[in-house]
C-alpha cells in the first residue's frame, strides 16, 4: 500500500516508517497538519496514519475535509487520546479505524491487512437511499419514511455497509473482520444478533426488510421495492 504516514514526533514516526517499509508499504512522513491535507488532496494515497494532535492542522479536521472532498483514502487515527468519546467522534468524522498509542506493531500491522481488504470500498457520499430508507452518513442518521430511527453504532454500520455494497453477497465472517476492531470479544453469533435486531427496527418502523438471507452463503442487500 502506498501510505501517508501523518506524525509530529519523530521518536515514533522514524521506527513507524522503516517498520512499514520492512512490510513492503511505501511510506511518506510528513510532520505538519496542513502539509498532510495539502498532500492527500493533491496525490493519491491508500491509507493514511493519522495523529489527532498535529501542527498546523489536527487530524479530525483532515479526516473531515477527506470525506466532505469524497476521498476515498482509507484512515487509521493514531492517537493518545483514548476516551470513548474521542473514539466515537474519530469515527462519526469519516476514520475508518482508530488505535491507541502507545502502539504495538503486530496489532497495527493487522489492523493495516484489515484495512487493507476495504481498499475496494467506493466512498459514495453522505447520502444512501433504498426504498423509504434514508441514511445519512456524515449526521450518522436515519430515516423510514421520513421518521427517525435510532440505532445502535453496530447496527448503523451494518446498514451503511449495504447501502454502500448493493447485491454483494457477504458472510457473517467478513462483517466480523471488517466491523469489528480485532481485539473486541463479538463472534458470528454477534453480527447475526446485530443483523436480526436490524431487520426487526426498520420492520416495526414500517420498512421492508432491505436484507436478503441466502442459507449457506450469507446475506444481501435486495433491490428497493
Amino acid at each position: 500500500m502506498r501510505i501517508l504516514l501523518a506524525e509530529d514526533d519523530a521518536r515514533l514516526a522514524q521506527p513507524l516508517s522503516d517498520f512499514l517499509t520492512r512490510e513492503h508499504h511505501a511510506v511518506t512522513w510528513l510532520d505538519d497538519g496542513a502539509q498532510v491535507l495539502d498532500e492527500l488532496l493533491h496525490n493519491n494515497y491508500d491509507l493514511v496514519l493519522l495523529d489527532w494532535m498535529l501542527p498546523g492542522r489536527d487530524g479530525l479536521s483532515i479526516v473531515q475535509e477527506l470525506r466532505r472532498t469524497k476521498r476515498s483514502t482509507l484512515v487509521l487515527m493514531l492517537t493518545a487520546r483514548d476516551a470513548l468519546d474521542d473514539v466515537v467522534q474519530g469515527l462519526k468524522a469519516g476514520a475508518d479505524d482508530y488505535l491507541v498509542k502507545p502502539l504495538r506493531m503486530a496489532e497495527l500491522a493487522a489492523r493495516i491487512r484489515s484495512l487493507e481488504r476495504r481498499a475496494e470500498r467506493p466512498y459514495a457520499g453522505d447520502h444512501l437511499l433504498w426504498g423509504p430508507l434514508r441514511l445519512d452518513a456524515g449526521a450518522a442518521l436515519v430515516w423510514v419514511n421520513d421518521q427517525e430511527l435510532l440505532l445502535t453504532s453496530k447496527e448503523f454500520q451494518l446498514l451503511e455497509w449495504f447501502l454502500r455494497h448493493p447485491g454483494r453477497l457477504v458472510q457473517r465472517s467478513w462483517l466480523l473482520d471488517q466491523l469489528w476492531s480485532i481485539d473486541a470479544e463479538a463472534s458470528e453469533e454477534t453480527v447475526k444478533t446485530h443483523l436480526n435486531n436490524l431487520r426487526r427496527k426498520l420492520r416495526l418502523a414500517g420498512c421492508p426488510d432491505p436484507i436478503e438471507t441466502v442459507h449457506g452463503q450469507g446475506y444481501r442487500l435486495l433491490s428497493p421495492p
